[in-house]
């Protein structure tokens, strides 16, 4: 094993030093101290669905969790989401009983790894597949970097919360790859790609390759690719975007497990069987195993997009699959993205199905025997309605704060008051790192607010919060100034054209508290100059630009404390 790919203490460190280096750089700006941060959600299906001691609710990451894998060593469960342009990227939590889970940090948390920095916010990291091979006791992450050159690559670690290798990119095109262990040892990959040159049928036509993986070069073996499924279960349906492979083991068969339908309303979960790792592949007669695209579009509570699944064994010994999907808002909108939901497995017979995967899903499951529901308690990640406060004044932030394009560390100086986001030369709308911590939105009935120490320098400075679908689709509510005066200014932008809603001045003495709510489909932005009496600014305002509908692309809203020395919005 190489030295450099499991030694990430020295790497860590020499970001640090990258970190303090841009600090500097950018000191002789005003500092913004943001503190005492609120988030509470308060959605209806939660309200109307209270939790009985045997319960939990599923999704059990809400927000923007997507393609979630899982893999198990001893008694501990490992799952990771794609993250995009996201950073630090893949966040990873464990587990003991798949109900309650910690996050132990991010795959990929150091520049060296994730080279996002030009990337529009769905670039980056494409479903991650992470795998623990008992025959080497290490944990192998596996994914495709749409971004700095480097496509298909792994990492690997001995602890996943203590740091992960360098990357090592693999030398094969396609997208979605994940690993796979053998009883004997051996190691293969499968993944998306394109049919052979002149193939190509119809569009959205890909197929499933597999190759052989060398262990001790950590890379594929040149020449041993091979198409073990094209198009999907039924070429001749002309199935679309078959991606997102799995490969297990049980009872002495091999199961291919993948997605199918494209990531949007025909999401679906296939699976294949075969002899040999290497096929023949037979679909399953009653495929798909997992969607919700065969029910009314106005049903109640509606979970939607089901499919880009894992499968784990219980502790209880019932097998589980993880998988993402969608709960979109009235107006059948998508703010708050792709969500990982968990169901149990029936494999009682020839090939898993998942139970009750194939009807209108609930918000509620039942917890696997002698489970505790501890979700929001002693360190575990919250579900349902809950509360999240953070005084912004630890020394580490917390994990769920995050930054775009680049370490956060880069633009951010803990304090005992909170912390300062020290504004850098890039707006919201950059291609580029920009100074804005990043909260996931979770809920479709929410409030969040934040109070913020500033004074505006110039009209090229602002600070306030951002609800942000991407560089082209965000709401920015801040302060800044023009002339001698200091303004509270609401913008919207969408399609990359920014539009001032409204503009106030104000008299600025000391901090003001920003407030953003959320009910159904529409936004209100509110501030308060003494803590306690908040003012509407523009009005309710559409929630649409916060919809991957509308913006495109594979993330969800996020919430932002941000600065920029960049300002373009002009208060009138």
């Amino acid at each position: 094993m190489k030295k450099s790919l499991m030694n990430p203490v020295f790497l860590r460190n020499k970001t640090n030093v990258i970190a303090v280096a841009a600090l500097l750089s950018i000191s002789n700006l005003s500092a913004q101290t943001f503190s005492d941060f609120n988030y509470h959600g308060n959605d209806k299906i939660y309200n109307d669905n209270p939790l009985k001691p045997d319960e939990f609710y599923s999704p059990i990451l809400q927000g923007c969790y997507p393609d979630p894998s899982i893999t198990k060593k001893g008694d501990d469960y490992y799952l990771v989401n794609s993250s995009f342009s996201m950073f630090p990227g893949v966040p990873i939590f464990t587990s003991k009983d798949l109900v309650n889970w910690k996050q132990v940090g991010h795959v990929l948390d150091r520049p060296s790894q994730l080279k996002v920095e030009k990337g529009g916010v769905s670039h980056g990291i494409y479903a991650p597949d992470i795998k623990y091979n008992k025959h080497n006791d290490t944990f192998y992450m596996i994914t495709t970097q749409i971004a700095g050159g480097i496509g298909n690559m792994v990492v690997k670690t001995k602890d996943p919360a203590k740091g992960w290798s360098e990357v090592q990119k693999l030398n094969f095109d396609g997208i979605d790859p994940a690993i796979f262990f053998d009883d004997d040892g051996k190691a293969y990959i499968v993944h998306n790609d394109a049919p052979p040159k002149g193939s190509e049928q119809y569009q959205g036509h890909r197929v499933i390759k597999m190759w052989d993986y060398d262990l001790e070069k950590d890379q594929v073996v040149a020449g041993s690719d091979r198409i073990i499924v094209n198009g999907g279960v039924d070429l001749s349906q002309k199935p679309i975007w078959i991606e997102g492979p799995h490969l297990y083991k049980y009872k002495g068969k091999y199961y291919l497990m993948c997605a199918e339908g494209g990531t949007g309303g025909n999401h679906s979960e296939v699976i294949f069987m075969a002899d040999s790792p290497k096929g023949p592949f037979v679909p399953a007669k009653n495929n798909p195993i997992l969607t919700q695209r065969y029910f009314p579009r106005d049903r109640k509570e509606k979970v939607d997009w089901a499919g880009h699944a894992d499968l784990v064994e219980g502790p209880d010994g019932q097998w589980y699959g993880v998988f993402l999907a969608i709960r979109p808002n009235v107006n059948n909108r998508v703010t708050k993205g792709r969500e990982t939901f968990i169901l149990p497995v029936d494999w009682s017979g020839t090939y898993p199905v998942f139970q009750n995967g194939l009807v209108p899903m609930k918000p509620k499951l039942k917890m696997p025997q002698g489970v505790q529901n501890q979700t929001g308690q002693n360190g575990f990640f919250p579900n349902g309605n809950f509360t999240y406060n953070d005084k912004l004044t630890d020394k580490n932030l917390d994990f769920r704060w995050i930054g775009m394009r680049g370490p956060r560390e880069n633009f951010i100086t803990a304090t005992k008051n909170g912390v300062k986001v020290n504004p850098m030369e890039t707006n919201i709308k950059a291609l580029a790192p920009v100074s804005a911590l990043f909260h996931r939105l979770q809920h479709e009935d929410f409030e969040t607010s934040v109070t913020l120490d500033y004074k505006p320098k110039s009209e090229k400075e602002l600070a306030g919060i951002t609800l942000y679908q991407s560089e082209t689709f965000n709401y920015v509510f801040g302060i800044t100034k023009k002339d001698k005066d200091f303004y509270i200014v609401l913008e919207r932008t969408e399609k990359g054209q920014s539009k001032l809603i409204a503009s106030e001045k104000i008299s600025l003495s000391k901090s003001i508290k920003f407030q953003a709510t959320g009910e159904k489909d529409e936004i209100s932005f509110n501030y308060s100059l003494d803590g306690k009496n908040f003012k509407n600014l523009g009005g309710p305002v559409s929630g649409d630009i916060l919809s991957t509908d509308v913006a495109g692309g594979f993330t969800g809203s996020l919430i932002g404390l941000y600065s920029t020395s960049s300002n373009d919005i002009v208060p009138q």
